[in-house]
């Protein structure tokens, strides 16, 4: 397949690219391709507790602290199978609540 390319983003507008991660699929759960992305990262900085860091992210991801778009489309279920084609871009949305609320 190729590469996917990851940004991390936050509702103030900071946009920083998160690496690229090798795919072979062209159709991958939301789900998984979450996973694969924060076991790449844990490799990276050598942390131990790979499952909890998973599990972080889509509890944010099932609480709407945090939007996924692939390309220019949300995906909203994460088990829903997602067409990678190489160079695609899946931007990773940090939503930070109102003050107050």
């Amino acid at each position: 397949m190729g590469s996917v390319t990851f940004v991390d983003e936050t509702t103030s507008g900071e946009r920083r690219s998160a690496g690229e991660l090798e795919v072979e699929e062209e159709r991958l759960a939301l789900r998984e391709l979450i996973r694969r992305r924060v076991l790449h990262e844990v490799e990276a900085k050598a942390e131990a507790d790979s499952a909890r860091q998973v599990e972080r992210v889509v509890e944010a991801f099932g609480r709407n602290g945090l939007l996924v778009l692939v390309g220019d489309r949300q995906v909203t279920d994460l088990d829903e199978n997602i067409v990678l084609t190489s160079g695609t871009e899946v931007t990773f949305l940090r939503l930070v609540p109102l003050v107050g609320g």
